[in-house]
């Protein structure tokens, strides 16, 4: 009963995987261009332990963590996780990628800062000048993208559509940044063409 119960967890979340692949796929084919250049990022702050190795096994190697407590955690299991698998042959992707994807207080930066190889949510001033002392005492430059609030959504954090821009360039400025583009979130609804105008509104938001 219980080994049952394992493959068809199993089953269900490669083809789930293999849904989201597919809509990729397809939705590069639209927009012509090379499915290879667009980043799948398994979010793991709901998944069981099991289910995050399963999707290691199915070849996910970018994982992203909303809150910085849980992703210690999570990087120190299942890096470890991984490390044996390789020794093993198992079938895995080479490297692991840890995604920051949470609002991160700039208190809790630097707990951040081993763990992760991309921070998607930096929305101030302050954060950006917190990452780049940081960057610098570290002597690495940090990779990050500009969290956008395009939808306008008082409980989303963001900078205002209207100063990404200048925030942007305070941001080029810091030497310890690697400033890759931007994040926002799309609101929760069923209409695909409400979530086209804010992700087309965050790629204006930084134009002159």
């Amino acid at each position: 009963m219980g080994k049952e119960s394992r493959v068809a967890r199993k089953t269900s979340l490669a083809d789930k995987l293999t849904e989201v692949r597919e809509r990729i796929d397809a939705a590069c084919a639209r927009a012509r261009r090379d499915p290879k250049e667009v980043t799948l990022i398994a979010v793991t702050k709901t998944a069981a332990p099991e289910q995050m190795r399963e999707i290691l096994q199915l070849g996910v190697g970018d994982l992203g963590e909303s809150r910085v407590q849980v992703l210690a955690q999570r990087v120190a299991q299942i890096n470890e996780f991984h490390q044996r698998s390789l020794q093993r042959g198992e079938g895995m992707p080479p490297r692991l990628r840890w995604h920051m994807i949470g609002h991160l207080q700039r208190n809790k930066a630097k707990l951040v800062l081993p763990l992760c190889d991309l921070i998607h949510s930096v929305d101030s001033l302050r954060l950006a000048e917190e990452l780049d002392v940081l960057g610098q005492r570290a002597a690495r430059k940090i990779p990050v993208l500009l969290q956008v609030n395009t939808a306008g959504e008082a409980q989303k954090y963001g900078v205002a559509v209207g100063a990404a821009i200048h925030l942007a360039e305070q941001m080029g400025t810091m030497p310890n940044l690697q400033l890759l583009g931007l994040m926002t979130m799309a609101p929760l609804t069923d209409n695909p063409d409400d979530c086209r105008r804010v992700f087309a509104r965050t790629r204006e938001s930084t134009r002159k």
